[in-house]
């Protein structure tokens, strides 16, 4: 009856954190349980975890470096490296997106800035067409959250109890092999194509560009350091993030008055805010789904079928697939995986693995035919329709998963610079 009411208040468009609330508080009401549990369960759960204030942070941090003058000294820089190359402002679109990983952490925020950005250059004088561009800025979008600091990896942290230092670090190599298949389809594409070459930025200014874009490239070399060195913890690193942020947009280049920050503020909150509500409404389902003793269920019936840790991975990365194509993110990692974890840890799979690997497949997700919200964000965004952006999307999705097959089939992709790192798993 909870997943009923959850899934009929959802259809209803009611936000998916008030549904599963909803549907929580009925559990509890038809259990006999005190209903006041649900509020319980929220508070405790909300407040007591420091490591949730480094969402706000980093969204703060994203929102100011996304402002037109950081954006637009970022975008010569990549220019000047990959512009030359066949494909030039294609290719340009994926480095930024590795670039402004660094500053987002939100796939969603990614497409809605740097990538609605990308959408109007690609298509200015008619050099891409518009499903192109629509589809590139949203499969690029894809390796924000895979890259620290990642958003997605934060919540997985929070429901696994696995160090989001060792999470972070070990999304970097999965992640710029994402934007390495992608880029390397472009190179395919402009040739069969005939994509145009971006005119060569001759070699006298780059030492200008790159000192130009540099204050804003030492960021996540800046997070990383706090990280690792044991300085600062996760949050606290957040915190520097978004007070480094905020000097170098402010004070180094001058771009942002009051009325920047006021908006830069209200954004943040605003999509806080929603992360926050949903949430709340996992750590109450989460509470029910506890209740009724199906992570343990669960991890019976699995091992009633003697999988192996490889095939497990592929069932579970098939499971995210379907889920991905149809739920925010977002709900994937605080209500499934915590029902997987325990089966995969008793398998022997690595946390940190089997998290980059999660994230990396529900972030594909987000570009999965019918219902990927980011075709559906750059749809609006781009004016095309759903079936020119699926089958310019079609080609980046393959290459994708067969990138995510690598991730699945060799967990040292993910654990070689968590080790390096001093991580023992």
């Amino acid at each position: 009856m909870a997943l009923v009411v959850i899934v009929a208040l959802s259809l209803l468009g009611v936000p998916i954190g008030h549904a599963m609330i909803g549907g929580s508080v009925l559990y509890l009401y038809l259990k006999g349980m005190d209903m006041g549990t649900a509020a319980e369960q929220l508070l405790n759960g909300t407040y007591s975890s420091f490591l949730l204030l480094a969402i706000p942070l980093f969204i703060f941090a994203a929102t100011i470096m996304s402002t037109g003058s950081v954006m637009d000294r970022l975008l010569r820089f990549c220019n000047a490296i990959v512009g030359r190359f066949p494909g030039g402002l294609a290719q340009v679109n994926v480095l930024q997106s590795v670039v402004f990983a660094s500053m987002s952490g939100s796939a969603l925020a990614d497409a809605a800035g740097s990538g609605k950005v990308m959408q109007t250059m690609m298509t200015r004088d008619g050099k891409y067409t518009p499903g192109f561009a629509a589809a590139l800025s949203a499969v690029s979008s894809v390796i924000g959250p895979i890259l620290p600091p990642s958003i997605p990896l934060v919540l997985y942290a929070l429901v696994s109890g696995t160090s989001i230092g060792y999470l972070f670090i070990g999304g970097v190599l999965p992640g710029l092999m994402l934007g390495a298949v992608q880029m390397g389809l472009i190179y395919y594409l402009a040739k069969s194509r005939g994509f145009p070459l971006e005119p060569r930025v001759p070699l006298r200014d780059m030492p200008r560009i790159t000192r130009e874009a540099f204050p804003a490239l030492m960021l996540p070399v800046i997070l990383l350091g706090c990280l690792y060195s044991g300085i600062t913890t996760p949050t606290e690193a957040a915190g520097v993030a978004a007070a480094y942020a905020l000097l170098i947009s402010a004070g180094l280049y001058r771009s942002m008055r009051w009325a920047d920050l006021y908006d830069s503020l209200l954004s943040s909150a605003r999509m806080s805010i929603s992360i926050g509500m949903l949430i709340a409404g996992a750590l109450v389902f989460n509470y029910v789904i506890t209740s009724e003793n199906i992570p343990a269920a669960l991890s019976v019936q699995l091992k009633g079928l003697e999988l192996s840790p490889l095939g497990f991975l592929l069932l579970v990365n098939l499971v995210l697939l379907v889920l991905g194509a149809f739920l925010e993110g977002s709900t994937i990692i605080l209500i499934i995986l915590p029902v997987l974890l325990p089966t995969a840890v008793a398998l022997g799979i690595d946390p940190v693995h089997f998290g980059v690997m999660a994230v990396l497949n529900i972030m594909i997700g987000l570009i999965t035919p019918p219902y990927g919200l980011l075709l559906f964000m750059m749809m609006k965004i781009a004016n095309v329709s759903l079936g020119v952006l699926m089958r310019e999307v079609m080609p980046f999705l393959l290459v994708m998963l067969g990138a995510l097959a690598l991730v699945t089939v060799w967990p040292d992709l993910t654990l070689a610079l968590p080790r390096l790192a001093g991580y023992k798993g």
